[in-house]
């Protein structure tokens, strides 16, 4: 399974549209070439570094199950294009960047398979 914070009002957007094509909050899939997703053990994280100014009620929480998305899904550091990007995660115990999952095309809304409140984690 792979996670995506959206903007409550994109998903709403993508709904209509049939697929979700937002990378990343204020950056499009045609621009960054593809849609930022996480794990579950990632989206936490990406909630406190990126999103901490929106309210929870503002954003869902987007369930996609991969065998769902015909676009590639590559697993790359946070910034593919700099091979060496660090992460939290990167340490003794884990040698190079952690990886997340990047979605190469838009996401068919049929692909999410939950789109929820976000979960109260450590707040």
């Amino acid at each position: 399974m792979l996670f995506h914070l959206a903007l409550a009002d994109d998903w709403r957007a993508a709904r209509a549209a049939g697929e979700y094509a937002i990378s990343t909050r204020g950056a499009v899939l045609e621009d960054v070439g593809f849609v930022h997703c996480s794990t579950a053990e990632q989206w936490p994280g990406v909630r406190a570094r990126f999103y901490a100014d929106v309210p929870d009620d503002a954003l869902v929480l987007l369930s996609i199950d991969e065998a769902r998305v015909p676009a590639e899904v590559r697993w790359e550091p946070p910034v593919p294009d700099r091979p060496g990007a660090g992460s939290a995660a990167s340490g003794p115990n884990k040698p190079g960047p952690e990886l997340f999952p990047h979605v190469y095309g838009p996401i068919p809304v049929a692909a999410v398979v939950a789109a929820e409140p976000l979960p109260k984690v450590g707040r």
